[in-house]
């Protein structure tokens, strides 16, 4: 049995947020059909180079494990074939622009008096209200809106947005948290709900102890590179041949840290708390830099790891997927496509001990599942190809 097994979802999204969200209910055994227009698609699948069989790896790497059904939700035959479908959902997922699902006579209002256990989900840039609730949003504009951008990037250099899309996927993910925590209240009062995620809102979550820090001082948390406001030493050195993280965390790692790295530090007591070493940051981290360049990232790993001290490299993605313990924990996935052969894809990050999230399922071809859908809806097959013929599907 698996977690969200007899769920349907009815997936409208496209791009990654909201396939991102839908990707994840599906993983645990909930039934996502993605509805896609029949003139291309979701849009990520000609977001590329690079393709694989004419799928783009992007559209690849966030719709395993659905079906995927060519409906024009703007043909009266398309939209009722989409009522059909919502009679028997569970959840609607979708990531229009507020307002645009209300123009297609599919709003929350309109589909909850219909539907009233349907739990609606609504991911977008800012929400649906407020006052730039109509304004156009991509990850990019929400990390820097956000305050995530702000703050990365090296002291003197200039704002840096993180290397993926962390504003599209935190809202995915607070979405599929958000539909859970909705299904779960169905259970006890009968009745579904608007779930209303936006871009914004996680990255504005996303800002915890940056934020009560600001809270605290008054001060904006100026970018640090890889430092940490709160914590020193806490950051990435450079080495003789690269680079190493090493984290102190607590006093007692400072004292093992020392032992190691720099004995003459032990009894500096410029350096003897945390609060200390926060205080004369720009005085340990230079003489700290100094003892780093004298070897290797693997000679460093191998003295601090037989000190306890909390230390690691600094990957390429390639390396990410070569390594031990991710492919222990099977985060490198691969099965087949029908037309892109063999494709490697991250594995389900949370691991259940009774009832597990798996890959079952490579990405869909567009519309690789309308035909079989619609019988399962009760359409003839000569009904089926009149739909294609007056473009409804």
């Amino acid at each position: 049995m698996r977690p969200l097994e007899g769920i349907l979802v009815v997936d409208l999204t496209r791009a990654l947020a909201g396939p991102y969200c839908t990707m994840m209910l599906a993983d645990f055994g909930a039934r996502v059909v993605k509805i896609e227009s029949p003139d291309g698609g979701d849009d990520t699948r000609g977001w590329g180079p690079p393709f694989l069989g004419g799928e783009s790896a992007y559209f690849l790497s966030v719709n395993r494990n659905k079906e995927s059904v060519t409906l024009n939700l703007k043909h009266p035959r398309g939209a009722e074939i989409l009522h059909r479908l919502l009679a028997r959902a569970d959840v609607l997922v979708e990531n229009f622009r507020p307002g645009v699902m209300d123009r297609l006579g599919l709003g929350y209002r309109a589909l909850h008096e219909r539907y009233p256990r349907l739990v609606y989900c609504s991911i977008s840039g800012f929400g649906q209200d407020g006052p730039y609730r109509q304004r156009p949003a991509y990850d990019l504009i929400l990390q820097g809106m956000g305050g995530i951008m702000g703050i990365t990037g090296e002291e003197e250099g200039p704002p840096v947005k993180v290397g993926v899309a962390v504003a599209d996927i935190a809202a995915g993910m607070f979405a599929a948290f958000g539909i859970l925590a909705a299904l779960w209240a169905r259970e006890r009062t009968g009745r579904g709900q608007h779930v209303d995620a936006a871009l914004l809102d996680g990255q504005v979550a996303w800002l915890t102890y940056a934020a009560a820090n600001y809270f605290a001082t008054g001060q904006n948390p100026k970018r640090m590179g890889s430092a940490h406001p709160n914590l020193v030493p806490y950051q990435a050195f450079r080495t003789r041949d690269g680079y190493l993280n090493v984290a102190v965390g607590s006093e007692g790692i400072w004292q093992r840290f020392c032992e190691v790295v720099a004995p003459e530090l032990l009894d500096d007591p410029r350096f003897s708390t945390n609060a200390d070493r926060v205080r004369h940051r720009s005085e340990l981290i230079p003489i700290l830099e100094t003892h780093f360049r004298e070897r290797t990232t693997a000679e460093w790993r191998e003295i601090l790891d037989r000190a306890g001290v909390p230390n690691g490299p600094i990957y390429r993605v390639s390396e990410v997927f070569e390594d031990p313990q991710t492919l222990h924990r099977g985060m490198k996935v691969t099965l087949p496509h029908p037309t892109a052969g063999e494709v490697t894809m991250t594995g389900v990050p949370v691991k259940l001990s009774e009832t597990p999230g798996e890959v079952r399922t490579p990405p869909p071809l567009l519309g690789q599942h309308t035909e079989a859908v619609l019988r399962e809806l009760g359409y003839t097959p000569e009904e089926i190809a009149h739909l294609r013929a007056e473009g409804a599907v």
